[in-house]
């Protein structure tokens, strides 16, 4: 059966790649594409934003309007348009999911208490690699224990508004829970001046902003006379939108609650 969906934030790079990559999918129909209220493409088609004839939707600025009769909402936004996504998809009982990085431990538990409601898939990062990497790093980090140094890099386009980024966070949170720590109690946030040597047992996180780049990370873990390096890197934005496609056919039909890419790439 065809998944009917709408795309929020469809004029943005991540908004228009979902867009065109939907249109090629045999399962899939965009039904509703949205944008924020004074947008400039507000009322033109998206097919003359995306170059795809079948594409045939109108943008517009009422969500709950465009996901009337919608199987799933995708958004890919920022995190106050994605906290006014949310409440409308609440409204009109439409399962959404949500690929917005930046967002506060407030917004998040917001994000969690509407999934009581209807169903939520979040994820800091849509790709099935970087999702086998979040799986892989924290059991890496147990079996070498406390003798190696772990220190995350990520790099993103200049473009790109917060930092560190959702994934070396996730990264990093998933590391300190399974060695058994509070990330806010061994997390450290890049390093400048006199800072004494490194505290043991701490997870460095750095954050390269640069010209174009997708999004590298590497999770680094040094110990004496050896290093390991596991990196994952992004070639283009389709490998989130390609996971972000699949999720939303993932949660038709599910059951209120939160979910996340372990749950789509497992299929449970």
């Amino acid at each position: 059966m065809i998944k009917k969906i709408v795309i929020t934030g469809c004029c943005g790079r991540m908004g228009q790649r979902i867009a065109i990559l939907a249109s090629n999918d045999p399962g899939i129909e965009v039904i509703g594409a949205t944008e924020a209220k004074g947008h400039n493409k507000i009322g033109s088609n998206l097919s003359n934003t995306t170059g795809i004839d079948a594409l045939d939707v109108v943008i517009g600025d009422d969500l709950a309007q465009a996901a009337k009769g919608a199987d799933a909402i995708i958004d890919f936004t920022g995190p106050s348009a994605t906290l006014s996504n949310l409440s409308a998809a609440r409204n009109v009982k439409v399962p959404i999911v949500i690929g917005t990085t930046g967002l506060t431990t407030e917004e998040m538990r917001i994000i969690e208490s509407t999934s009581k409601s209807i169903p939520v898939l979040f994820s800091s990062n849509m790709s099935i690699g970087v999702n086998m990497l979040f799986k892989i790093a924290p059991e890496i980090a147990v079996l070498l224990g406390e003798n190696y140094d772990i220190e995350i890099i990520e790099a993103h386009h200049n473009k790109k508004k917060d930092a560190p980024s959702g994934t070396a966070k996730t990264l990093a949170e998933n590391i300190a829970q399974a060695k058994e720590k509070t990330l806010k109690d061994i997390a450290c946030y890049g390093r400048e001046g006199n800072v004494g040597a490194r505290k043991r047992g701490e997870i460095g996180i750095h954050a390269v902003r640069a010209g174009d780049i997708v999004g590298d990370h590497t999770v680094v873990y040094a110990g004496e006379n050896e290093c390991i390096e596991i990196t994952h890197r992004a070639h283009s934005r389709d490998i989130f939108a390609k996971g972000a496609i699949r999720a939303a056919k993932y949660l038709v039909d599910k059951s209120p609650g939160l979910y996340n890419m372990q749950n789509v790439i497992e299929g449970v």
